[in-house]
């Protein structure tokens, strides 16, 4: 039986607990940090505390002790993981290893001082830091819906009570009609962040106004994008959030019943919502009658395969229906005819957590964060030739200098070391998004201004690239992603995407002419056009893009026979330098063609014409002889 104890009762329940404790250390055990070892670096905590004759709770309970510990969803700060943070003071440590556990609890916890190396040091002035407020990583974001991701414990329901959790939710059920809803979303200017950004308040409008008994609400937590993982860490971080926003629109449009659509590769996300639906039923919060409203509303975790199309709205659904996932034609659209025929409202997972925030904010607040037209905040995972990635969360506007610069830390080489001016472009959206390039730096990002020069927001991965990057290399990655992910349904795609990818493959390997640039540019936007599904209509973007912004470097692979980023392996030729060259006969021993000759005392040279280009000899030398020229 479902407890029915006040959403206020809660809050002062906990606060009571969180007072007694001297300190609290949060573990961030997102998958990244899980990945690197934070679970043990959890463990030691436990373990060292205890030996030192000192208690400690891992949940909380009512006896006293003296710290708590928790574990946290993804504090964003990928690069630097384990993190570990302790409060009141909010320090920062980098990069803990469970050997550092016993240092961090004398010097730090007992012993009010701290630890330099375990500070994050800036990799410009190599200034350590151990403030969270004063890192520039956190200092340039505003994070609104990953405020409580790193902060709160994503498996106890009464933090999420004690920070304002379920107050909008028991708001929108007691005190709002389902218009109000609706409009206030309209008027705060939330759109989808799943990519399209349609107003999310008119989504649901026109799903309300349907004459049905029966309405769904469905969470797409399908993000299949290569290099995106933001609704994955909400899901893992502040499952509440979500089941908070779902309830909210089930209010507006009259919905019973919603699902959470999550790819299976997401364990921690499918079990940590499961976690969070559990509790809420059991407080009384999901199920009948919910807040005492006369209302019901449950929800389900529905796992799906990973195949990238199910992140179309049609396919979603069609899986969870139990059929295969491909997409259908439009109309009639999910609002009107969407799972089991029954009128639906599909948000992706960034949009849900963004309602209650809406609703907490009131709407003109919510409104003047952002531009004209995108109002609010956007998450977005910074990875590639970056200093610092991870998940990071800025206002609609911020410029791609300030991401890459002042959160980012700039633009590093592929060892790792910052390279200042050597930016080249960032890939913003995955593989239905586009290239920006250094002419973009200032640009406030928003939808419309993306969308103005062959971009778009897409579900926010941003993939920075430095001048070691070859162009085409990078289109043809894409492409080859999303013509394996293609579902085949319709020829545009099924076809064209493979026939594009044959195209880059013979540019990349030399084989290409000027006809070959002609015929990829038409096929693009021949499958633009004709495909049936968001997956074939975004497909081209980063070949179009690309085309767009690097056709010089096109050009150079076509025309030239050369890859200016040296990275085409048809393109390369290895010479010998003779002032280094030792005469010493391995590169030769070494070389599978016999394309290599020379003498004792004399430099050695290589054949071009019978190099097959397989890098062994550069390898094996030992003097740094041989290199791609």
């Amino acid at each position: 039986m479902a407890e029915h104890i006040s959403l206020s009762e809660r809050k002062q329940v906990f606060d009571e607990c969180m007072r007694r404790y001297r300190a609290r250390i949060i573990i961030c055990a997102g998958t990244g940090c899980v990945a690197n070892g934070s679970l043990d670096v959890y463990d030691r905590f436990v373990k060292y505390i205890k030996e030192k004759g000192l208690s400690i709770s891992v949940t909380l309970k009512k006896e006293e002790t003296d710290y708590i510990i928790s574990q946290s969803g993804c504090q964003g700060f990928c690069q630097m993981g384990p993190l570990v943070t302790i409060y009141p003071q909010g320090i920062l440590y980098t990069k803990v290893k469970a050997g550092d556990v016993p240092e961090i609890v004398d010097s730090t916890i007992l012993g009010g001082k701290l630890i330099e190396r375990l500070m994050y040091h800036s990799p410009i002035t190599d200034a350590p830091s151990s403030d969270i407020e004063h890192i520039p990583f956190y200092k340039k974001q505003r994070r609104t819906v990953l405020k409580l991701c790193g902060y709160i414990d994503a498996q106890d329901i009464d933090e999420y009570i004690a920070n304002g959790g379920y107050e909008m939710a028991r708001k929108a059920f007691l005190e709002m009609s389902d218009k109000e809803i609706c409009d206030m979303m309209l008027k705060a200017g939330l759109r989808g962040r799943g990519g399209a950004g349609f107003p999310t308040g008119r989504k649901w409008e026109l799903t309300r106004i349907q004459n049905n008994d029966t309405k769904y609400i469905i969470c797409n937590g399908d993000e299949g994008d290569p290099g995106a993982f933001m609704d994955r860490c909400v899901m893992e971080g502040n499952p509440h959030s979500v089941l908070e926003g779902m309830m909210i629109a089930a209010k507006a449009v009259g919905a019973t019943e919603g699902f959470i659509y999550v790819r299976t590769e997401y364990p921690l996300a499918v079990e940590r919502l499961k976690i969070a639906i559990k509790d809420a039923f059991n407080a009384g919060i999901l199920g009948k009658n919910v807040f005492g409203s006369g209302k019901d509303f449950d929800i389900s975790v529905m796992e799906g395969a990973g195949a990238f199309v199910c992140g179309e709205e049609t396919a979603l659904m069609a899986s969870i229906e139990g059929k295969r996932g491909m997409p259908s034609p439009k109309p009639p659209f999910p609002a009107e005819s969407g799972l089991f025929g029954k009128p639906t409202v599909i948000n992706n997972v960034e949009t849900l957590a963004s309602v209650p925030i809406v609703m907490q904010m009131g709407a003109d607040a919510y409104a003047a964060i952002g531009t004209e037209k995108s109002k609010g905040t956007k998450t977005f995972a910074l990875t590639g030739h970056v200093a610092n990635t991870g998940l990071i969360e800025v206002p609609f506007g911020a410029t791609l200098r300030q991401i890459v610069e002042e959160i980012g830390g700039g633009v590093v080489n592929d060892d790792g070391t910052i390279c200042g001016s050597d930016f080249k472009a960032v890939q913003i959206g995955g593989p239905s998004g586009g290239c920006l390039t250094k002419e973009h730096l200032d640009m406030p990002l928003d939808y419309e201004n993306l969308a103005s020069v062959g971009a778009m927001v897409g579900s926010g991965g941003l993939v920075v690239m430095n001048k070691q990057t070859c162009i085409v290399q990078i289109a043809r990655f894409f492409m080859q992603f999303t013509q394996n992910e293609s579902c085949g349904k319709c020829v545009p795609c099924r076809e064209g995407t493979k026939q594009m990818l044959a195209l880059l493959d013979d540019i990349i390997e030399g084989r290409a002419t000027g006809e070959t640039l002609e015929l990829l540019e038409q096929l693009a936007q021949t499958v633009r056009i004709g495909s049936l599904c968001g997956l074939g209509k975004t497909a081209p973007n980063p070949v179009l893009s690309t085309l767009r912004y690097f056709r010089d470097e096109y050009n150079a692979h076509v025309f030239d026979k050369r890859c200016p980023a040296g990275r085409c392996k048809a393109f390369s030729k290895y010479a010998i330098d003779p002032g280094r060259c030792k005469s010493c006969g391995l590169c030769a021993k070494k070389c599978p063609a016999g394309a290599i000759t020379g003498a004792k005392g004399v430099p050695y040279q290589i054949d071009k014409d019978k190099c097959i280009k397989c890098g062994a000899c550069a390898e094996s030398c030992k003097f740094g002889a041989i290199a791609i020229v």
